[in-house]
């Protein structure tokens, strides 16, 4: 078997000293470039590659970020799952009914890992990702401590005692507002308020009295604010805000589908629907569609976030924009701020959010949507 290359060989290859290499390797634009060129060409003929835990070790940082999330595909156990089994390539052909296909778009969290990855990149550190799946979320979360320098998390991701817990070994950033009095930094959007002025837009502009809000979890933090803004609206135009959404789901567009048609099927559909988020509020589109409802001009229909399946719905559907890439971004920048410092108090760092007026509640004609 071929001897690894050391970064003592790639030093006697190139005639410097290991420190030299080093700082090649680390911060090139601080030294010459001829000296910079003998150590990358020595790196190139030896086939060196730098040891990551090496560095590690003696920087005692990992020069990782993780970012963990929840198990939003609602697998369980993996040993669960049927095994894969693998065949040579073949096309078939079926019938595509997308009223009986779960989705599975989670554009929001495709959003803020993106925005971690290249805030991260920026700084020149990676983020290792982990789904906290089911009965074994809370080993996953604490595996995944012990890998990085400080943690992005999601609300509701992890039991807030162990979230507790693993603060006192890591700096943990959470990606929602905060519930109580807690020592974590906090990333968030204007919640509440994006939801105040697009329900009070639905009663003002559409002149809709009639209206009720579909929510998410009731343990989710942007929910809750959310909601807290739909009922501010409703008790400032004179009406009476109701003590709990009409219908709870858990933020995917296949939950939203269910509710719509409950909704349906009871008789219970408002003149407006005001839902939690994009996702929920695409579901109860698509159940209405399906039962011959016409949006808006039957029912007005709202969503919470703006991802991309949002502009191309028919008809494209009203919502309230929240930077998603900007917040996983904020999320990582305010991490690296802890890791500098960390005595600094607790930040709770809120991002603006948008009002996107669009055909799901009437403002643009039928041949803008």
């Amino acid at each position: 078997m071929q001897k690894v290359p050391t970064v003592y060989d790639v030093a006697e290859l190139a005639g410097v000293s290991i420190a030299t290499v080093s700082r090649v390797l680390r911060k090139p634009h601080e030294v010459a470039d001829a000296t910079r060129d003998r150590v990358n060409a020595a790196v190139l003929d030896l086939g060196y590659v730098p040891s990551g835990s090496a560095r590690s070790l003696a920087a005692r940082r990992s020069g990782a970020i993780g970012l963990c999330l929840p198990d939003f595909d609602g697998i369980d156990e993996v040993s669960g799952l049927a095994p894969v089994e693998f065949s040579d390539g073949r096309v078939s052909t079926v019938l595509d009914l997308p009223e009986d296909v779960e989705l599975g778009d989670h554009l929001y969290i495709s959003e803020v890992m993106l925005g971690t990855e290249i805030e991260a990149w920026q700084h020149g550190m990676a983020v290792t990702i982990a789904v906290a799946r089911g009965s074994r979320g809370s080993e996953i979360f604490d595996n995944l401590a012990g890998r990085v320098d400080g943690i992005v998390t999601l609300a509701r991701t992890i039991p807030d005692k162990q979230l507790a817990h693993i603060a006192r070994r890591v700096p943990v950033v959470v990606l929602a507002g905060p519930r109580s009095d807690d020592e974590y930094d906090h990333i968030t959007t204007d919640n509440a308020e994006g939801m105040r002025v697009m329900t009070s837009h639905v009663l003002e502009a559409h002149g809709v009295t009639d209206l009720a809000f579909v929510g998410g979890p009731a343990d989710s933090p942007d929910d809750d604010a959310r909601f807290r803004g739909f009922c501010q609206a409703l008790r400032a135009a004179g009406l009476t805000a109701p003590a709990t959404p009409v219908a709870r789901g858990d933020f995917t567009r296949a939950q939203g589908r269910s509710i719509g048609r409950r909704l349906l099927a009871e008789g219970r559909v408002p003149r407006a629907l005001v839902c939690s988020n994009d996702q929920t509020a695409l579901g109860v589109l698509d159940a209405l569609t399906s039962a011959g409802r016409r949006v808006p001009e039957d029912v007005i229909v709202t969503g919470f976030d703006g991802i991309d399946a949002s502009e191309v719905s028919r008809p494209r559907l009203t919502t309230v924009y929240q930077p998603m890439r900007d917040l996983g971004r904020a999320a990582v920048d305010t991490l690296l701020h802890r890791l500098r410092d960390s005595q600094i108090p607790p930040q709770t760092r809120t991002l603006p959010v948008r009002v996107l007026l669009r055909g799901s509640c009437g403002c643009l004609p039928p041949e803008s949507v």
